[in-house]
């Protein structure tokens, strides 16, 4: 294991403990419109690291591999509105998200791996769900649906 990525994971752990992304609290109060700070410390997160990727792309700064930076689009695939909302509902219901929750157990919450433990638990059961059968997923092309069916690596749930 590569040493600064575990420096890296932890200084990212610190910080978010700081910022409050660690309370529950403060998670409840974002999702409720109560308690604004964290939606404005994703924000600046987000402003940030766009400016610094235009930045790094118009100095010709590449990627550690030594290839040029790029965004590419990112497909619509099936499952991932389904997996967004998931995702949403089970952050404003445990108060955490994936990094949050290491945070968490970093902090010796408890909360943090009972989280940490369904995130396995999903992730598990997702595989398990998506390598025993192809999933049949209703896509909406221009407001009249349709099913397709979809198998193999990148089926969706």
């Amino acid at each position: 294991m590569n040493t600064r990525y575990v420096l890296f994971g932890l200084l990212f752990g610190f910080v978010l403990s700081r910022i409050g992304a660690t309370d529950y609290d403060a998670i409840a109060g974002m999702f409720l419109l109560t308690d604004l700070h964290l939606m404005g410390v994703i924000g600046t997160a987000v402003a940030l690291c766009a400016a610094g990727f235009a930045l790094a792309r118009r100095f010709g700064v590449s990627s550690l591999r030594g290839e040029p930076l790029e965004l590419g689009k990112k497909p619509m695939v099936p499952g991932l509105v389904v997996g967004a909302l998931l995702f949403g509902v089970g952050w404003a219901l445990s108060g955490t998200c994936p990094g949050t929750s290491l945070a968490q157990i970093g902090e010796g919450r408890l909360a943090g791996m009972v989280t940490f433990g369904g995130i396995l638990i999903g992730a598990y059961l997702g595989e398990r769900l998506k390598a025993t059968k192809p999933a049949a997923v209703w896509v909406p092309d221009h407001g009249f649906p349709r099913t397709r069916r979809f198998s193999g690596a990148g089926a969706g749930i």
